[in-house]
């Protein structure tokens, strides 16, 4: 149709579509490639570190001390680059066992630094390692966690340091009924001992005492750390958050705070630029109650100081430079200064989690276990307000119907039951539309010659019939916000990950693996590892399905008088298969399925409404039977 009406129509619809394709474009794709890009140029050394977290430079004492009133320096050995295996020969260990964890804690230094999450696997595979999530020190890509004391200024106790070996009492497995209690002896009075707990989850508890034997006062801060070797990998997507997050604020906000690795890595350049020690760092002083730690895609490892405590928190990078110090991040904090008289014990009481971003855990620790803010650790966006609701409704149809793929069906027929409405309306208006074509053809031709007139001539049937032009829009408007909603519900939630449909679906979460360019592994090769080609080589089963679905809905729709807009609309539906193919395979099910709903749903509206259609000939079948059948003689 040529009127202006039908033809703003169609350019919004367009611009509608260019936008999700470019946005799809800027949000994910180009991001992720930068990061491959970055990761790859990333050289990191294996020299040791001397820098201590709130960013003065100097070689440690001999002792292994760290200065008074500082955390001690960065790094757990000054050994590194070596294996995983060979890193945990360095130390006695205490097992951890666990329905959830498995692992050890070192007795050199009394970190918590061999951590394997006991139900997650890397890929789908029955025989796929188990996701290593904490590694020790010396190890070529160590991440742990560590807690102690640091003298306060003036003090020369010796605490117990990185290298300090602790004594366990009872060499025992730590497993949720049974804690593991270290004990140092500094040899100057002074007796520390940690408790280590954990639940049957992810919650590890740290309680350390200091018994005070001498006849002078001491006067110490706690601290908590968690550090990691080189830059991590991430997922590069810009909808996202992967690196140091914490909720850290002096009075009752949010102070949620997401910082990027290469934010920090950028910061410590510009330092190392100005003579300054290369250094990217983030300072909280007065902070209290919150949490600190680090956050990838599907877990995280974070610091949760007491709760009605102040202490002051650090985000802090660290640039590599040759001869000083490792490539590296660091979250730590440092508690309020507490003082031991003799004779009297002094305890410090804190927790960490360590482990895999589980909704349900993730909301009962913040509720349960008084942690401000924790369900801010699963990045929900702007659309939590839709995705939340959305994940819980999937997670309770998924229990009833055994499969989260049968749940994601299911979703799709509510969210089209609740704008049945509106949808309704839509589709009658386009279907009154599709009736009056012929009157509109007759009035364009008639009055030709005189545009002001056919426009206003068009207003009047549209009045007079009660037809909106701009209504076609209205059911693919709808679908964005949902879309988008659970497309995190599918991206961020742990629960999603590695949940199977049926088929060749073993990873709703991942995009399709079957291949056309294979004929779907017909043949025995792998598109995708062409050169410069193979990342656009690849097109699923279930893309293809929402793409002809797309197609089809779009046939039911006015034609489009002008041959050039008619196929650009033609086109639109391949367009979005092309971008659809790198998607979830959930979300493609679950578009693929509603394109079915909607191309019922407009077919019976638009018969009800008296327009003159037929699904086979709007669909192009009569004129392929017609040009393939044999021929009559």
């Amino acid at each position: 149709m040529n009127d202006p009406d039908s033809q703003k129509n169609m350019i919004l619809a367009i611009v509608l579509s260019l936008a999700v394709l470019l946005g799809w474009q800027y949000l994910f794709v180009w991001p992720k490639e930068q990061e491959r890009r970055r990761q790859a140029q990333t050289q990191q050394t294996t020299v040791p570190s001397a820098q201590s977290s709130n960013g003065t430079t100097s070689a440690p004492p001999a002792s292994g001390q760290p200065a008074s009133g500082a955390l001690p320096s960065v790094g757990g050995t000054a050994t590194t680059g070596l294996s995983r295996a060979a890193a945990l020969a360095l130390s006695p260990r205490i097992a951890i066992d666990t329905p959830s964890l498995t692992g050890s804690i070192t007795l050199k230094g009394g970190r918590i630094d061999d951590l394997v999450l006991a139900k997650y696997r890397e890929t789908t595979e029955p025989k796929s390692p188990n996701v290593v999530l904490l590694e020790p020190a010396g190890a070529t890509e160590s991440y742990f966690a560590e807690f102690g004391w640091v003298p306060v200024a003036g003090q020369t106790i010796a605490v117990p340091t990185r290298d300090s070996l602790w004594s366990a009492q009872g060499q025992g497995t730590l497993t949720p009924a049974t804690p593991v209690v270290l004990t140092f002896d500094n040899g100057q009075g002074a007796v520390f001992r940690r408790t280590i707990s954990v639940d049957e989850k992810y919650m590890f508890t740290v309680k350390d005492e200091v018994d005070n034997k001498a006849s002078a006062s001491i006067a110490l801060q706690p601290y908590g750390k968690i550090f990691r070797l080189g830059t991590p990998k991430t997922s590069g997507y810009a909808v996202l958050h992967e690196g140091l997050i914490g909720v850290l604020s002096s009075d009752s906000s949010v102070g949620l705070q997401e910082i990027n690795y290469a934010d920090l890595a950028k910061e410590a350049t510009n330092r190392e630029k100005e003579r300054k020690p290369a250094i990217g760092e983030k300072n909280f002083a007065g902070t209290k109650g919150g949490w600190l730690g680090f956050t990838d895609k599907y877990w995280a490892t974070v610091l949760v100081p007491p709760q009605n405590v102040t202490y002051d928190a650090h985000l802090t990078g660290y640039k590599a430079v040759p001869g000083v110090q490792q490539e590296g991040f660091q979250t730590d904090y440092l508690l309020e200064p507490i003082t031991i008289a003799p004779g009297t014990t002094q305890v410090s009481e804190q927790r960490l989690f360590a482990g895999a971003k589980e909704v349900r855990t993730v909301n009962a620790y913040g509720e349960f276990g008084g942690v401000k803010r924790f369900d801010l650790m699963i990045d929900w966006g702007w659309s939590h307000f839709i995705a939340k609701p959305m994940f819980w409704l999937i997670e309770r149809l998924s229990a009833l119907l055994g499969n989260f793929g049968l749940a994601i069906l299911a979703v799709t027929v509510l969210a089209k039951a609740a704008f049945f409405p509106l949808a309704n309306k839509s589709y009658e208006s386009m279907a009154k539309m599709k009736k009056m074509q012929p009157e509109m053809e007759r009035m364009k031709e008639l009055y030709k010659d005189d545009r002001e007139r056919q426009q206003k001539e068009m207003m009047k049937l549209y009045s007079e019939h009660k037809i909106n032009p701009a209504s076609g829009c209205l059911p693919m408007l709808l679908q964005f916000p949902v879309f988008f909603a659970l497309y995190k519900v599918l991206f961020v939630t742990i629960d999603m990950r590695q949940a199977p449909f049926y088929g060749w679906v073993k990873d709703l979460s991942a995009p399709d693996p079957s291949n056309l360019f294979n004929l779907f592994g017909l043949l025995p090769f792998n598109p995708t590892t062409v050169p410069l080609l193979g990342e656009y080589l690849h097109m699923g089963f279930w893309p293809m399905v929402m793409g002809a679905t797309m197609w089809m809905t779009m046939q039911l729709n006015p034609q489009q008088a002008d041959p050039m807009q008619q196929k650009i609309f033609n086109w639109m539906p391949v367009l979005f298969t092309f971008t659809m193919a790198g998607f979830p395979a959930g979300l493609v099910i679950y578009w693929a399925w509603s394109n079915v709903l909607s191309l019922a749903q407009q077919y019976y509206i638009m018969q009800k409404n008296g327009a003159d259609i037929h699904l086979w000939k709007n669909l192009g079948v009569d004129k392929l039977i017609e040009r393939f059948a044999p021929k009559k003689t």
